[in-house]
């Protein structure tokens, strides 16, 4: 049955604190990268926004929440643009190491192409978050770690290899890219296709004859 105009109030109205609140998450890494954490105010940020302070605290509760949810913003985004990529993917014919180097790829492009969010999270470092706080972060990271960790199950990986430690590497490699690239060179997705290859040269094990 077609929605009636009284239905569709609150859906409109929860569309729009869902925009209001992304416009504040992405005003917030905006003072984030030009001031730094610290100097940031609640002001600027709301002045970035277009709003009033009492209307950033109505999602907000403070400075430290934002940074907080900048963060868990991030990371959900870029999970879902590496589930999006695997689904392509996913059919038996499709080699694991090609889904790892899928999954590669879609990191990387989220994280140097994905605007400011993105950013804000690889350079403002939580080390200023409670316990609580870093909780949140870790359960949305440890969801998205899975990804790779179930990835890397699936290789063919010489005995004794280490994929707890493995994964750690990978993701730490392709996270370091942020201090480095620079468009022109090579675009992000050949980047993760060069390191993947470099990997899979020195961790294939070759199947029986």
């Amino acid at each position: 049955m077609p929605q009636t105009a009284a239905q569709s109030r609150p859906e409109a109205a929860t569309r729009k604190g869902e925009l209001q609140r992304e416009r504040i998450l992405e005003a917030a890494a905006g003072q984030f990268l030009a001031d730094g954490y610290a100097a940031a105010s609640v002001r600027s940020i709301a002045d970035a926004a277009g709003i009033g302070p009492s209307t950033l605290y109505h999602y907000f509760a403070s400075k430290e929440d934002i940074l907080v949810a900048v963060h868990e913003e991030g990371l959900k985004r870029i999970q879902a643009a590496l589930v999006a990529a695997l689904e392509g993917v996913e059919a038996p014919s499709a080699s694991p190491w090609g889904r790892l180097e899928t999954a590669c790829v879609a990191h990387l492009e989220a994280l140097l192409e994905g605007g400011l969010i993105f950013r804000a999270v690889m350079r403002e470092m939580p080390s200023v978050f409670d316990r609580d706080a870093l909780e949140r972060i870790r359960v949305t990271r440890d969801n998205y770690e899975r990804i790779f960790a179930r990835l890397l199950d699936d290789l063919s990986l010489p005995r004794g290899t280490d994929r707890h430690e493995l994964r750690l590497m990978l993701l730490g490699s392709l996270n370091w890219a942020f201090t480095w690239y620079r468009p022109g060179r090579s675009t992000p997705a050949q980047l993760a296709q060069t390191f993947v290859g470099f990997l899979k040269t020195q961790l294939q094990v070759d199947p029986p004859a």
